[in-house]
Formats: C-alpha cells, structure tokens, sequence
C-alpha cells in the first residue's frame, strides 16, 4: 500500500475527527489558536495512535488468517464506512443534538478523540494483514487528522453545521472505495 492509499485512508479516517471539530469550531464566538492546535493535537494523537494498535493485535493472528485477509480488510472498510454513512444520516435527522458549549473541556475532547479514533483501531488490523509500514501508515494518517481538524474548526466557526453530514458520508465512501479496491486486486492477484 502506498502513500497516496494511505493518505486516502488518513482523509476517511479523519471525516468523524473533522466532523466534530466543525462542532468545536461552533461553540467558539471566535476562532482561538491556541484551543484549536490543542484539540487538533488530541485527534490527530488519537487517530495516529489507535492503527498501531490495531496493527499490533493484528500482526499476533496474521500468519493464522493470511487466506482471508483481503476479504477481512473488505469486510471492516465496508463496515466502517457504512456506519459512517448510517450515522451521517441520522444526525442529519437529529439537529439539535450539537448544542454550543465551552470551547476546551479535556475529559470531553479525551472522550470525543478516542470515539473518533475507533475505527483507526479496525484499519490497523487490516494494516498488519497488508505491507504497510505501520511507522509511516501512523504519521501520515495523525499529520492528515491534524491538518484537517485545524480546517475544520475554522470552517465550524465560518460556516456553522452545514458540511457536517456531507463530510462524513464522504469519509464512509471514501473506505468503501478503498475496500473494495484492495479485494479486487488480492482477488485478481489469485485468479
């Protein structure tokens, strides 16, 4: 897997983390650079952290599931990007369910960054079943969750709530694509 996938992956991986950072963005009257490196620092952590993980519980079981691991990396990306389609949707619905709070509380952005974060933990397991070199997999995707989360907390503060869903429901095709992808070319690398 090469940079441009990774990256790919990164910009997906971070829809949720960027998704929430508009929201971030919102509750601020204006824009503090401060609190805005500091909650792009912890998504970016999160979001670089949890595919090591992830890799290192995958990279115990590979030698056991080498046979299947193309379907397996389909099966999660597949997963994890309808889920964030499914939820795109119904938060849409729900729009009242982002309220404006204080800019900084960390139990709060601890808790956001890890939610955000989980399905970087799937991607790290599919990681170990691939060539990826985890070192490079883990900066590119924590540097591109950075980048975009300080975008997004300007964008929130600029635009309000409008590109929220629509980031989102990009991110889960963006994984499907990628899935799929890499099923077809384990599949047309054993026909």
């Amino acid at each position: 897997m090469g940079f441009v996938e990774i990256l790919l992956i990164g910009v997906g991986l971070s829809m949720d983390a960027f998704a929430v950072a508009v929201c971030k963005g919102l509750s601020m009257t204006k824009v503090n650079i401060k609190q805005t490196l500091i909650i792009a620092a912890f998504f970016g952590g999160f979001q670089a952290l949890m595919p090591f993980l992830g890799w290192a519980l995958g990279s115990t079981f590979a030698d056991k599931i080498k046979k299947v691991d193309h379907w397996i990396a389909f099966g999660l990306l597949l997963y994890i990007g309808i889920n964030m389609i499914v939820e795109a949707v119904k938060e849409r619905n729900d729009k009242n369910k982002f309220e404006q709070d204080s800019p900084i509380d960390y139990k709060e952005l601890i808790m956001m960054a890890v939610a955000t974060s989980i399905d970087a933990l799937a991607i790290g397991v599919t990681f170990s079943f691939l060539s990826v070199n985890i070192g490079e997999a883990c900066t590119i995707i924590g540097l591109t969750t950075f980048t975009l989360s300080v975008i997004a907390v300007f964008i929130g503060n600029l635009f309000g709530m409008k590109f929220r869903t629509w980031a989102q429901i990009a991110g889960g095709i963006i994984l499907i694509i990628l899935g799929t992808r890499i099923l077809v070319q384990h599949l047309n690398g054993l026909a």
